[in-house]
C-alpha cells in the first residue's frame, strides 16, 4: 500500500524510510560527522545529551561491528559502508542521578540524524537485531551506557542483490492514520 499524506508535512519526512539495499560506495567522513552534529541538536532532559555514537567506517571497526548484528541483519547490513552504534548514558553526567529519559532523548537524536542523512541523499536503517553484550565486550563500552541501536548508513543500492524475501519488502511502508495514533 503506498503512503498517503492528509496533511502538509516536510518533504524530508515524507521521503525517509528504512531501505535494506545498500551500495558499497564510501561515505565521506565529514558527511558522517555532520549526521552526528545534527543529532547533537536534539532536545534532551536538563540538556543532558545522553547520546553517544560509535562510528564503524574503517575496515577493522566495521568488521567488528558486523559481528554484533543478528544473522538476519547481516544478510543485508553487511553491504552498508558505515554502521553507527548509538548508546545512551543512563545517568546525568553532572550529578550522577538516574536519567529516566535517556532512551527517549537518544531516540530523538536518532531521528535528527536520520533526517539529516535523508537531506544529504544518504539512507539509514536502525536495527533492533543486534547483541548489546557483544558490542559492550568488543568495543569495551562502559556500563554507564545502554546500547540503543545499530544503524546502517550509506547510499541506496541495487535491490536485486537482496535475497528474494527482502526484495519483496524493499519499499516505503504505509503508516497508521492520525486517528489510529490518538488515545
Amino acid at each position: 500500500m503506498p503512503r498517503t499524506f492528509r496533511y502538509q508535512i516536510m518533504d524530508i519526512i515524507k521521503k525517509r524510510w528504512s531501505p535494506q539495499a545498500y551500495s558499497q560506495e564510501l561515505i565521506a567522513r565529514d558527511d558522517i560527522l555532520a549526521l552526528v552534529e545534527a543529532a547533537s541538536f536534539a532536545p534532551s532532559c536538563r540538556n543532558g545529551q545522553p547520546w553517544r555514537f560509535l562510528i564503524a567506517d574503517e575496515p577493522d571497526t566495521l568488521e567488528k561491528m558486523r559481528q554484533v548484528l543478528s544473522p538476519s541483519n547481516q544478510r543485508w547490513a553487511n553491504q552498508a559502508p558505515v554502521l553507527i552504534l548509538i548508546a545512551a548514558r543512563k545517568t546525568f553526567a553532572d550529578s550522577g542521578e538516574i536519567n529516566e529519559w535517556h532512551e527517549f532523548d537518544t531516540g530523538t537524536a536518532w531521528g535528527f540524524l536520520a533526517l539529516e542523512a535523508q537531506q544529504r541523499g544518504i539512507i539509514t536503517h536502525a536495527m533492533g537485531g543486534f547483541d548489546p553484550d557483544k558490542a559492550i565486550e568488543l568495543f569495551n563500552i562502559s556500563d554507564l551506557y545502554e546500547i540503543i541501536t545499530v544503524v546502517a548508513v550509506g547510499r541506496y543500492g541495487d535491490k536485486s542483490k537482496l535475497i528474494k524475501k527482502l526484495q519483496e519488502r524493499e519499499f516505503p511502508k504505509s503508516r497508521k492514520s492520525v486517528e489510529e495514533l490518538l488515545l
